[in-house]
């Protein structure tokens, strides 16, 4: 038998939804007037395009002319109409909607009328094709959408907040959180951010009320025990927000919160359902005890970073938020329960709904729980009234409403990836799988399939992020996706019994957790392979480009000859790739002293220490790409290990360097004590100070600062205190001497001037920012200098007056975002520079 075709997809809301969320991605950060100009034009045009049309003859048509007959066209198919009246009732409804019709017709058409649906006839008023209809329609959400974008930017413009913000002052505020506290960090800047509503400003002449969304940005980790709906008292320095966002204001807050009064009721039910599943899972393993909260409930608090990484670097990172599949399972759950117990079509729905509520509040309505949300309450709709149920239309919908409701979610990544994501699986998977059935079995079509289809329709968006291609990640998601239901079912069923008894919950979290200890090993087994991502280019062209590579892969898998030609190539770049290989130098070359390792924008250097050790200062803001670095480097013993001064990006790849390796002591920075504990827990601590001496084989270090006096630093946002009290280390071997300077700036740079030795080798300090000491740099008068820096970094680093400044002084400068692992090798001669890269 022929299989029957697959029916078409219904657009009809999909294109109102796309024009909506366009039009508010690309209006807001526009000036309301704008907004407001495009609302207006949008609703000219498209009332245009719906209610202006002309005859056959050229002649405009009156507003009656054309609405009638549109009325006749829909006589027969709404229930009420005429054509479903008796006859004679029938007859006196049509005879003055026919006079009407006779009067407001345009003159030189034929005559001769007739009851029911009209034909189109020479003069008579056509009705708008349908591209017209679209395109009026893709208007008329145009307009919504940008009125709305300018209503809410009005809203912003206005009030003392953002006059506050666009003077930079400072103020004290009464505010109300939005979300949960989360950690967060920029290299240099660990940082907690919180959204809020802040209601009431405290200004000399007295209190005035407003109601607007902010972003703050605080230092103190008493803000991570707040709570969405506690309102809090604060001062803060106001800035204007960086980024095309709908918020007020950027609020930077020093010190505590100030509580004025807890929770509300919800928030705290929902509080205690979280903590009461944290409680249930304390006896898993780590990994299970962390990711398991994530998977269930969105709680990622105690996930380890460093695995995390991993379970970005597999494509696993979607199962660390809550997301439709969570209500997908829930909502099967729940109506499969009522099934059993006999509730009918019609009583099953709203327990449905009441749990998809709970849930939300549970889990916090972050963008793709509310866009999961919306579609699920819509189709638990069409199940009470009967309607046959579309993915695409549901998703319209879904994407309309949200987008009119919030237009902020225009510009969410969160977003952006579920829309793609369910996309994806309604457009794509059904066609692979049937295409996959011909060659496999069922089930495994079903899981290639919808894996194939989520990661494809997502990887634009992933790769503008990460500026990486993720090459293991399908695999990953097909061979962890059997354990996803039991994991997310049994989490959730786990969380309710827990509110009733803790043991009965920790018998359900053990099998869960080994599901979870099932997807934790594939995220950590796949990110250890080699090539697990591919370096892309990032933002919108690397979205571009990939979009272009996979519409020549597309041409090429349909025709024979291309892919006969591509395997040919294919073939031949393999074959260069290996032999380039074979013949490049091996890494690390022989006789490397140092190695600035490539971890992006932050610090890691390996100095040689003799066979299979190595010194390590620093360990940059990653723990996958510190580990990879000494791994090449074939380091499995770090004696020393030197962190210069506790801001993320020379600390937060730490575990990575004790990853299989034994490490000895660490050296951390005087004025900062306790500030490096979460990253070193389980190793010998010591602080620095000038004068000490370590020498490690021939490898010998000296500490010239930060002078034993140097303040301590409170705050993580302090950033030129901590960077000065950074730890400089001179370090010397047969051969060799390099200076080591941390982030230091020019305060410190000066003080240190008079102990400054002569160098071969100077490590730039602060990635090479414009604020540097002339007098310090031409001090060690290094012939080779080296900045670590990552790709286009948000700093602009290395400053071209700092590049300047080095070439003014004959240094040579070598960049780890240019060659990737510089080595500083010995030769017969000197030293020498070798790049991976």
């Amino acid at each position: 038998m022929t299989p029957e075709p697959r029916p078409g997809h219904d657009l009809r809301l999909v294109v109102p939804a796309l024009a909506t969320w366009l039009t508010a991605a690309l209006t807001i950060g526009l000036p309301p007037s704008a907004a407001y100009t495009v609302a207006a034009l949008a609703t000219l045009a498209a009332a245009t395009l719906l209610l202006r049309r002309r005859s056959s003859t050229g002649r405009r048509v009156p507003a009656a002319g054309r609405l009638l007959p549109f009325l006749g066209r829909l006589r027969g198919r709404v229930p009420g109409s005429p054509a479903h009246a008796p006859r004679r009732e029938r007859a006196r409804i049509r005879r003055p909607i026919r006079r009407l019709i006779q009067r407001h017709r345009p003159r030189g058409g034929t005559g001769g009328d007739r009851a029911g649906p009209w034909p189109e006839r020479p003069g008579r008023t056509a009705l708008a094709p349908p591209a017209r209809l679209t395109l009026g329609v893709m208007l008329a959400c145009v307009a919504a959408s940008s009125t709305a974008v300018g209503l809410r930017s009005s809203a912003l413009a206005s009030g003392p907040v953002s006059q506050i913000a666009r003077d930079h002052e400072r103020a004290i505020v009464e505010a109300v959180l939005t979300a949960d506290p989360q950690v967060g960090s920029r290299p240099g800047r660990p940082m907690i951010l919180a959204r809020a509503r802040i209601e009431a400003v405290l200004l000399r002449g007295g209190r005035v009320r407003v109601r607007v969304p902010v972003l703050l940005v605080a230092g103190d980790r008493g803000w991570l025990g707040l709570l969405p709906s506690q309102r809090v008292r604060l001062n803060g320095r106001f800035a204007p927000p960086r980024r095309a966002d709908l918020l007020a204001a950027v609020v930077f807050v020093r010190g505590p919160p100030t509580p004025l009064g807890g929770p509300s009721a919800v928030q705290r039910a929902a509080e205690r359902v979280r903590a009461r599943l944290r409680q249930a899972t304390e006896r898993l393993p780590p990994d299970q005890r962390g990711v398991l909260p994530g998977m269930v409930i969105g709680d990622t608090s105690r996930i380890d970073p460093e695995l995390a990484e991993d379970f970005r670097a597999a494509g696993l990172a979607h199962l660390l938020v809550v997301s439709g599949a969570n209500l997908a399972i829930i909502i099967g759950a729940v109506l499969g329960l009522c099934r059993l117990a006999g509730l009918g079509r019609l009583r099953a729905p709203p327990l449905a709904v009441l749990a998809v509520l709970a849930f939300v509040l549970v889990a916090r309505p972050e963008p793709s729980v509310l866009r999961a949300t919306v579609m699920g309450l819509i189709g638990l709709l069409a199940l009470v009234t009967g309607r046959s149920r579309q993915g695409l239309p549901v998703l319209g919908a879904a994407v309309l409403v949200l987008v009119l409701l919030d237009p902020a979610l225009a510009r969410s990544y969160g977003f952006t990836l579920s829309v793609l994501a369910t996309a994806g699986l309604l457009v794509l998977a059904p066609a692979w799988r049937d295409r996959l059935r011909r060659r496999m079995p069922g089930p495994l079509a079903d899981a290639l399939a919808v894996a194939a289809a989520a990661q494809v329709a997502v990887a634009p968006v992933l790769v503008m992020l990460s500026g990486e291609v993720g090459v293991v990640a399908i695999a990953a998601n097909l061979l962890a996706a059997p354990a996803v239901a039991p994991a997310t079912l049994l989490g959730a069923l786990a969380a309710v019994v827990a509110l009733v008894t803790l043991p009965a919950a920790r018998l359900l979290v053990w099998p869960a957790g080994l599901a979870v200890g099932w997807i934790t090993g594939i995220a950590r087994t796949a990110a250890d392979l080699p090539y697990a991502t591919i370096p892309w280019r990032g933002g919108g062209l690397g979205a571009a480009g990939l979009i272009a590579a996979a519409a020549v892969g597309l041409l090429i898998l349909r025709s024979r000859r291309l892919r006969l030609l591509a395997a040919a190539a294919m073939t031949g770049v393999l074959v260069a790739v290996v032999g380039l290989r074979m013949a490049a130098p091996r890494w690390p070359p022989p006789g490397w002293a140092m190695v600035a390792c490539d971890v992006g924008q932050g610090d890691a250097l390996v100095l040689a220490s003799g066979r299979g050790g190595g010194v390590v200062v620093d360990t940059g803001p990653d723990p996958r790409l510190m580990d990879r670095c000494l791994e090449r480097l074939g380091v499995r013993h770090v004696p020393l290990l030197v962190l210069t001064h506790p801001h993320a990006d020379h600390i937060g790849g730490t575990s990575g360097a004790g990853r299989g390796r034994t490490v000895g002591l660490v050296l951390i920075s005087p004025s900062s004590p306790g500030r490096e504990a979460r990253y070193t827990a389980g190793l010998a601590t010591r602080p620095a100070s000038a004068g000490q001496t370590w020498t490690v084989g021939d490898l010998t270090l000296s500490v010239l600062g930060p002078p034993a006096q140097t303040p301590r630093v409170s705050e993580p946002g302090e950033g030129t205190a901590a960077n000065n009290a950074s730890i400089v280390l001179v370090a010397r071997s047969p051969g060799f001497s390099a200076l080591l300077t941390g982030d230091i700036e020019p305060d410190a740079q000066r003080s240190l001037i008079p102990g400054v030795p002569r160098v071969q080798v100077l490590k730039v300090p602060h990635h090479g920012s414009p604020r540097q000491a002339p007098a310090f740099l031409a001090a060690a008068g290094p012939a080779i200098s080296i900045i670590s820096v990552g790709k286009e970094n948000d700093y602009g680093h290395p400053s071209p007056a700092t590049l300047d400044l080095l070439r003014r002084l004959g240094t040579r400068v070598h960049r780890t975002d240019h060659g990737g692992d510089i080595a500083v090798v010995r030769t017969a001669t000197g030293l020498a520079v070798v790049t991976r890269r």
